[in-house]
């Protein structure tokens, strides 16, 4: 069989895919060393950094692109780290040419964002925060997710995903999931140790985490907001005034209550309010406070998801509902309510220039 050439290579390996990057290995330019004999094909991938947590599935990647190839009877892998000019190159290139951090959101142009609001803690909203987010991903959507609840960050936990994000120069790349891309503060924590920020630094925090970090292609950027009427609460609707915002409450009058507070503090700051949900719809905490809150905003009540012990049990493991047990009623009232956010889709842009926080 005749010698594969370096064009088909190049082609094949077009294919692999950086798993935190989302880019080709040939696109971003990590590809050295191309060596065909004997139809052994040697080849070095430069990584960001020394320690990529993800190094491991390249050569899995590696070998699903170039197995294929006609000619190629085996391969040889080896890495390389990149070099300070390299990784100012490649930062550039993701910023869209943009050679030093301007402070501005790069998200795509299209991309949605769906804040998960709720008045008071203890409804359930980082839960639902994240199934929501596997269900967009199931739906066929590039996800991000942003754990800007500072104090109570617990996305990681329920989401499964423990790897440190990666630091390319002054940009963050965040760590992958399957489809899902996720950052939180407590990334940077070390165990159980607390938050302890005042205004600025909260909004400082946010800031970063919207223009430092490589999103990437997503169609979708989920926000688990902290509970409440606060810094955080604010600084999103000026940071990025055309979110989209659904209410989380539980059924009962007091929770309903707060969560209209919620809601009143997003139309002021111009984010739009998609709807109500309603969890722990059961006996033991009642029904119909989405309902009425709902109907009190002039707002659609997008489902009522049931008081579920499996849907804590699963968040405990790491691994959401809507991913473990997809055909349980309850994961199919959170894929239902993924798909009514959906539908009252309002596209736009939202990048914008951000004011800087001295």
């Amino acid at each position: 069989m005749a010698e594969p050439s370096r064009d088909a290579i190049l082609a094949a390996l077009g294919g692999v895919i950086d798993p935190e990057l989302q880019r080709p290995v040939t696109e971003l330019d990590m590809v050295r060393d191309i060596e065909i004999k004997d139809g052994i094909v040697s080849l070095t991938i430069v990584l960001t950094i020394a320690g990529c947590p993800l190094r491991d599935s390249f050569e899995r990647r590696v070998d699903e692109a170039l197995t294929p190839v006609p000619g190629v009877r085996g391969f040889s892998l080896s890495f390389g780290v990149m070099t300070p000019e390299e990784r100012q190159t490649l930062t550039t290139k993701l910023r869209g040419g943009a050679t030093e951090r301007d402070s501005v959101v790069r998200l795509p142009r299209a991309c949605r964002v769906i804040a998960v609001a709720s008045g008071k803690g203890g409804v359930g909203k980082s839960s639902l925060t994240a199934n929501l987010a596997v269900a967009f991903s199931q739906m066929g959507k590039r996800v991000g997710v942003l754990d800007a609840d500072i104090y109570g960050h617990s996305i990681p936990h329920i989401l499964g995903i423990h790897q440190k994000p990666v630091a390319v120069d002054e940009m963050i790349v965040p760590p992958v999931k399957g489809d899902l891309k996720l950052m939180s503060i407590g990334f940077f924590l070390d165990d159980n140790e607390p938050v302890m920020w005042r205004g600025p630094m909260l909004h400082r925090a946010l800031e970063q985490f919207l223009t430092d970090v490589h999103w990437g292609d997503i169609d979708v950027l989920v926000v688990d907001m902290p509970p409440g009427t606060g810094d955080i609460s604010i600084s999103l609707g000026q940071l990025l005034p055309r979110a989209e915002v659904v209410v989380v409450t539980t059924p009962q009058k007091l929770a309903q209550d707060v969560a209209s507070r919620a809601a009143s503090m997003a139309r002021k700051t111009n984010m739009r309010l998609l709807g109500v949900i309603e969890n722990m719809t059961g006996e033991i905490f009642g029904f119909g406070g989405g309902e009425s809150l709902a109907a009190s905003l002039d707002v659609p009540l997008l489902g009522q998801v049931p008081l579920d012990p499996l849907l804590r049990e699963q968040g405990d493991l790491g691994v959401p509902i809507v991913a473990s047990h997809p055909d349980s009623d309850t994961a199919q009232t959170i894929f239902a309510i993924a798909e009514a956010i959906d539908a009252r889709r309002e596209a736009g842009s939202i990048v914008k220039s951000l004011p800087l926080v001295g």
